[in-house]
Formats: C-alpha cells, structure tokens, sequence
C-alpha cells in the first residue's frame, strides 16, 4: 500500500509540473503569435484543456512507475526506464494529435513538435523531482549529490559509491562502451529533431515579415496607382440585332459592336520609381505611351449596316486605376480632337475606363479613320497591355534593368543591360482571337494580356526562406563534426552543450533576416555567418582547449556555410550541385572517422575524475 501511495504522489508531482511547463509555453506561444486572445482567457483554457487532455498520461505514468520501482533492475536501468516511458507517452499523444487534425495539416510539426515539446516539459518537470525519483528509486545516497553528478553516473557508467565507482571505470566489455556511443548518437540525433522546432518559428517570422512588406507594397500602391493593363483604343458602334423568340417571331435587341483598331502601334518609355516607407522600399513607375493608328474596315456580312447607329458610337480605353491617369487623353480622330471622359458604355474590358463619342461614317471607316492619342499613367509593380487590334506592334523602353516579361506573349525582341532594358511584340490578326468587329460579350480579353513587371533586384525574404529550408543541414552536420571531434579527442561535450551550439545555428536565421532588411542580402549573410561561425568555434576552443581544433573546426564551418550560399544563389543547378556537396561531405566525413575504435571507452572528464579521487 506504501509503495502505490508513493507512485501515486510522485507520478501526479511529474503530472503537475508538466501541465505548468505546458499551460506557461502555451501562454508564451500564443501570447508572441496570437494576440486575439487575453492573458486570462489563455491561462484558463490552456489550463483547463491541459489538466483534462493530460489526465491519461497521469495513469500511465503511475503504471509505469509502479512496475520500474517493482523490477530488478538496476538504479542506472531504472532510470533510463522511466525517461523511455517518458518518450513513449509524448510519442502515444503525438500519435493522437496527427490522427485527430488530419494529414491535411504539417507531419513535421505533428509528429515530431508535439512529441519533442511533451517530452521535453515532462523531462523538465522530472528534473525538478529528481531528488524524489532518487528516493523512489531506492538510491537515496542519490538524495545529497549534485545533479551533474547523477547525470555523469547515468550516462557514463559512474557510481555513487567510491568503490564501485572505480570499478565502472574499467568497461566490463566492448558492448558496453558502444553502447554509451550508441547513446550518445542517439541523443544527438534527438537534439537535432528537436531543434528543427525553431526553424518553423523562424519561417512563420519570414512569412510574417514577408506579409508586412506585400502590405506596406499595397497601401503606397493604393495611393499611388495599382498595376495597369491597357487596352484600346477601340471603337463601341450602337447596333440592332435580332433573334427569333419561343413564338418564332422576330425581336428586335439593342446591342453593342466592338471594332479593334487596325495598324497599332504603341511606343513609350516607363520612368521606374522607389518610394520609402518605414524599412521597406516600393517600386512604382510613370510611363508615356503614344498610341497610333486607324479604324478600317469592311463590315462582316452578318452585320446589316443600316442597323449601326453611327452617329452615337464613342472610342473607348480601358485601364485598372483611374488615379494613374496624370494627365488628359486627348485623341486626335481624324481631322478633329476630343477629350476622353470617365465610363465606357461596354464592360468587355472592366468597369474602369474612358470614352468620347466621335462622328464616324461606313465611308470612313472603309477608306481608313487615323488616330493618335498620348497617355501619361502612372503604376504599380506591372504594365500590361491587351492587344486589341487586327495588327499591332508594342515598344518599351526602361531604364530598370532587372525587368520580369510576363503574360500570355513574351517579346519577339528585348535586351537587357544595367542601363535598362527594350522590347518588341508584335500580333496579327492570324495568331489572335479576335475577330474584326464583335458583339458585346464575346471578348476574352483577359487570355491575351501581356507586359511587363518591375521586379526589385533583391528579395531578401525569398533568399531567407530558402536558407531556413537547408536548417536540417547546418545543424546536422555542425553536430556530427562535434560528435567526431569529441571522439577523435575523448573530450565529450555535454548535451546542453550541444543545445547551446544549436542555438547558435538557429539565431543565425534570425539575425540574416533582421540584417537583410537593411543591407544587400549577400552582405548580411556573409556577416551573420561570420558572427554564428566564430561564436561557436570560440565556444569549441573554450571547451577543447586547442586552438587547432578551434581554428578547423572555423574553417569547415565556413566552408558549409559558402556551400548553402551557393545553393541559395542558384536555381536550376541546386538540386544538382547539393546532391554532389553532399555525396563529397560523407566522403569527407567517412574518411576522417575511419580509424575511430567505435567500441573504444569514452574517457571521462577531469572534473569527474576529481570527485572521484575525492
């Protein structure tokens, strides 16, 4: 009866301490990434969703504890029951989370981050009872020592008792020494898995950051002019169609005919412009555009001439802001000059535009109608253009030199330099789909667009991005080059060693992004990865005492580091070149472990040998 209370009081002391671990880093969470919530609306619900949700892992770790304190085995095997019972539990409630949100939802964070985070705030709360395991576990010499004592006799086969101390420092056989190498690799193994938890907060920051940048683009946008798509001009001919109704008569309908320009030729400069708003630069731009060319055509036979309404038909242009329009569109038809107004009577283009009835005949419009009309618009990110015309030919010049050509058609003819760039397009009336003259609501305009964007030449956040994406290498392969130099030294690094050295990798992160806000992203990555490189390899001196190792292990670090620079700059070649990186780095590290003696004892530290001899 003494022992079940025991397990019970012991095991709902770890429960406890484990749902004030889980309740304060859900507070912290949601309290850094959620602001909808009150302090103590979180508190509450994380508290009550904490007690109830955990209430199994209570009973399984009493049953757990019961049968560890029950078995013959001994303390050091106890001990490591009952952190695998630990695992196990976090593993079983990682398991349960992934079948309850779905596979929908990230497995990264489902079936490693659920488990790692329980496992981790249950073992801090086990650490907090570890003077009360060690009574439990009927070692309660246990009770006085330092706990960095305990964790030497726990993973390197120490004893609390002189006598048997010495003795455990002679391996009993080769098995057990590689099995406390075993050990070793697994928890660095683990360390690793676990330290890709930051790198998701560190990619919801880019995302974050990213976000306020599109937002900061789009109310300066809003202000200035949104992005452009032009199409015109083109004629709106009031027309009387007829259908034959359910009745078999004949019904007259009011309609609209479309009649596309012929010889278009549009020429003009686009003026690129960078306005600042807070850390953030914004890429805008004015652009002067002449447009010229005729209406001519022979009406199709399914059109009856004497049912156009010539007298009332408008030249219209389309565009997607009027805030861009910086000065009057005058159109010069003909032999006369009128001023475009606000409307359109058609909304085959969008519901933004202007028009300006015009006085045209079937005569005019046979021999050919000339125009001539000049825009000044002013945009945002892309100038679009929607080749409205039976012929036509599109000019632009820039002097931005990093354009995107993007749309439906790229350009026949462009070049690009640092001083800007120049490009051609040109359509005819054989590669588009439209036809001479068409009826209101059959134009799909939209298939047809083309242009040009404006594109910043660094996107510091899309580089940052791709960085986080190679986390699992600069962390795994930093820690096996530890992990090979401490054996290669018998110098072994403590896990919370190893955690700090992981920290560094992941502030690393943090620091290229705040950096590359302000300067050239190649800058802020070269200085950030010389900071993370020399902090740890002085951090490695400090423990290994040789500046050799510290200065190679400086170089090897900065050479991965100029490796992932690389893959980050390139494209098409990076799964190509990573593949060779990383079949070099195993040959690399294959070669330098070959003569480690794996089944060798791990010798102990000075500080430990010290308590002993005492």
């Amino acid at each position: 009866m003494t022992l079940i209370l025991d397990t019970l009081k012991l095991g709902t002391k770890i429960w406890l301490n484990t749902v004030l671990n889980t309740v304060l880093g859900i507070v912290l969470f949601l309290g850094l990434y959620d602001s909808s919530f009150t302090f103590f609306e979180v508190l509450l619900f994380s508290s009550i969703f904490s007690l109830i949700g955990s209430f199994p892992a209570l009973i399984l770790l009493c049953m757990g504890l019961h049968h560890i304190r029950k078995s013959t085995a001994t303390v050091r095997k106890k001990y490591r029951l009952f952190i695998g019972l630990l695992a196990f539990i976090a593993l079983l409630y990682g398991i349960v989370a992934y079948l309850l949100v779905g596979s929908n939802y990230a497995v990264l964070i489902i079936l490693v981050g659920v488990p790692a985070a329980l496992f981790a705030t249950s073992l801090l709360a086990s650490f907090f009872q570890l003077r009360a395991l060690c009574c439990f576990f009927s070692c309660d010499e246990f009770a006085a020592v330092p706990y960095t004592f305990l964790f030497n006799f726990l993973f390197q086969q120490q004893s609390p008792n002189h006598h048997n101390m010495q003795q455990q420092l002679a391996p009993a056989n080769s098995g057990t020494q590689s099995n406390k190498i075993l050990i070793k690799g697994l928890i660095t193994g683990g360390l690793i898995l676990l330290l890709l938890i930051p790198t998701i907060f560190i990619t919801e920051l880019v995302k974050e950051r990213e976000e306020r940048q599109k937002e900061i683009v789009k109310e300066v946008s809003s202000k200035w002019a949104a992005a452009q798509t032009l199409t015109g001009p083109f004629l709106v001919v009031p027309y009387t169609d007829s259908y034959l109704n359910s009745d078999g008569k004949t019904v007259p309908v009011r309609t609209q005919l479309i009649v596309p320009a012929h010889d278009l030729s549009v020429n003009g400069n686009i003026f690129p412009e960078e306005r600042k708003r807070s850390i953030y630069k914004v890429l805008l731009y004015k652009t002067a555009l002449q447009f010229k060319g005729q209406f001519k055509l022979q009406w199709p036979s399914d059109i009856i001439e004497g049912n156009l309404d010539l007298a009332n038909a408008k030249l219209c242009f389309a565009l997607n802001d009027f805030k861009g329009i910086e000065d009057d569109l005058l159109v010069t038809i003909g032999t006369s000059t009128v001023k475009m107004t606000a409307g359109l009577p058609v909304e085959d283009f969008g519901k933004i535009g202007l028009s300006a009835p015009i006085s045209v005949s079937t005569l005019s419009l046979t021999n050919g109608t000339p125009f001539s009309l000049m825009v000044k618009i002013r945009g945002s990110e892309r100038l679009h253009f929607t080749p409205m015309a039976t012929t036509s030919t599109f000019t632009v010049h820039s002097s931005w030199a990093n354009p995107s050509f993007d749309g439906e058609m790229l350009p026949i003819e462009r070049s690009t330099s640092n001083s800007g760039f120049h490009a051609l397009w040109k359509f005819n009336q054989a590669n588009l789909p439209f036809a001479a003259v068409m009826k209101q609501g059959t134009v799909a305009q939209n298939k047809m667009a083309f242009g040009v964007s404006l594109v910043q030449p660094a996107d510091q956040y899309a580089k940052t991005m791709r960085s986080v994406k190679y986390a699992i290498l600069f962390i795994g392969l930093t820690f096996g080059l530890f992990f090979i130099i401490e054996l290669m030294q018998r110098k072994p690094l403590h896990p919370v060693q190893y955690v700090l050295v992981g920290i560094a990798l992941v502030i690393f992160y943090a620091l290229l992004l705040s950096l590359s806000e302000f300067i050239i992203f190649d800058y802020a990555y070269s200085l950030a990865a010389l900071a993370t490189v020399t902090l740890i390899a002085l951090y490695a001196q400090g423990h290994f005492k040789n500046w050799k190792t510290s200065t190679t292990l400086f170089l090897m670090l900065s050479v991965l580091y100029a490796f992932i620079f690389v893959l980050i700059r390139l494209e098409d070649t990076a799964l190509l070149v990573g593949s060779i990186g990383l079949f070099l780095v195993l040959a690399l590290v294959m070669f330098v472990s070959r003569k480690i003696n794996w089944y060798a004892p791990v010798s102990v530290s000075p500080s430990f040998q010290t308590i002993i001899n005492e």
